[in-house]
């Protein structure tokens, strides 16, 4: 094992998650000075290092991938190379596959560092107007509705926000479910955030379900027992 001295550097790099330009200036200078970039989507990412001139070569990294190219990463962060690890928006290891890498790099006693910035959930909870200091977050949903049902139903009786990521096509199924489930709660649906057709929808599930048209885009639900529907009506 060589000791983090000769070793490269694992940098964490939270990368916008709608809006170019939400991105630290460190994360910037990170994603330039870096060796290799190790991206879920090259595609995606190469948006936004074209977006600000950034030439740095890229090394796929994702969830179908990642024991073979895990291995080869933590071999280059060996040899001294220093690797920034991104996803395709927001924070690397929150519901994505870069947990494994940072367990591989600290295992190996190489060095990992935090550059940070843009979270969907963090995000989500500023603007949904429900209180935040104890919340749980589920990540996305059991896709299999026996998971997803039991998932929600063993976390009825705690008194924490909950919140979650849903996709639109699973939407108003899921909606129902937890209607049947949380009958007296009432939820934030927050759409497309930092973007340009964010959206903030807020209410009963009851009522939200009967006006609800096709929402597109990338979904959190947020579900509380607290909310205070004045702050934002559905139309």
């Amino acid at each position: 094992m060589l000791s983090p001295s000769k070793a490269g550097i694992l940098y964490i790099v939270a990368t916008p998650i709608g809006n170019l330009e939400d991105i630290t200036i460190r994360a910037l200078r990170i994603l330039k000075e870096v060796d290799f970039i190790a991206a879920e989507n090259i595609r995606h990412t190469k948006k936004l290092l074209n977006y600000y001139g950034i030439k740095t070569p890229l090394i796929s990294y994702r969830e179908e991938n990642r024991e073979k190219q895990g291995g080869k990463i933590v071999k280059l962060l060996k040899e001294g190379k220093n690797i920034a690890l991104v996803s395709d928006a927001g924070t690397p290891c929150v519901s994505d596959p870069g947990t494994h890498l940072v367990d591989l790099a600290l295992k190996e006693g190489i060095k990992v560092a935090s550059v940070p910035g843009p979270s969907a959930l963090v995000a989500s909870l500023s603007i949904c107007g429900v209180p935040a200091h104890r919340f749980i977050f589920l990540g996305f949903l059991p896709q299999k509705e026996g998971k997803k049902r039991k998932l929600l139903e063993g976390l009825k009786n705690i008194n924490y926000t909950i919140i979650f990521f849903e996709s639109p096509h699973r939407l108003k199924k899921t909606l129902k479910l937890l209607e049947e489930i949380y009958p007296k709660y009432e939820i934030v649906i927050i759409r497309e955030v930092t973007k340009l057709h964010e959206e903030v929808i807020k209410g009963k599930i009851k009522d939200i379900l009967r006006k609800l048209k096709e929402i597109k885009g990338e979904i959190t639900i947020i579900l509380s027992r607290t909310i205070d529907t004045s702050v934002r009506k559905i139309n």
